[in-house]
């Protein structure tokens, strides 16, 4: 996996794809299943933590994988709060009271997540290939 291409090495429809309306569905079919199970709610946000370390691995280190991670996580849990309350039903976790702040914890959590993805990358070039540059000519320390 570490030698996918970098997101920004793929197609913009691809990106487009990957880094937005992929978030968004998946936040939107969390928050119907909000309503639903509390154990199918918490289950899809760990898919969705798990995928925010797997969209942090497309970029070559922590910092871009946080940006990644932090917009990705911000659509995911707006789109999660739109669902939900478009379907009406009753949340089956306990939510805050103002609701939008979800939408800011989660980005924050998928920033974590992201950077964590692109720091392992990072690490495993390096384990590869020591003194592999993680950017072009920028050395990696």
């Amino acid at each position: 996996m570490r030698n996918a291409p970098l997101f920004r090495e793929r197609p913009m429809g691809l990106r487009i794809l990957t880094g937005g309306v992929v978030p968004i569905v998946f936040g939107a079919v969390t928050g119907i299943v909000l309503g639903v199970s509390a154990a199918g709610y918490w289950a899809m946000q760990l898919i969705a933590l798990a995928g925010g370390v797997g969209a942090g691995f497309e970029h070559p280190d922590g910092w871009e994988g946080a940006d990644r991670g932090l917009v990705g996580r911000a659509l995911f849990g707006t789109a999660l709060l739109v669902a939900h309350a478009v379907v009406g039903t009753h949340a089956q976790v306990s939510l805050p009271s103002f609701a939008p702040i979800l939408a800011v914890f989660t980005a924050i959590i998928g920033m974590f997540a992201g950077a964590l993805g692109g720091r392992l990358r990072r690490a495993a070039i390096q384990r590869d290939r020591p003194g592999a540059t993680a950017r072009g000519g920028e050395p990696t320390t």
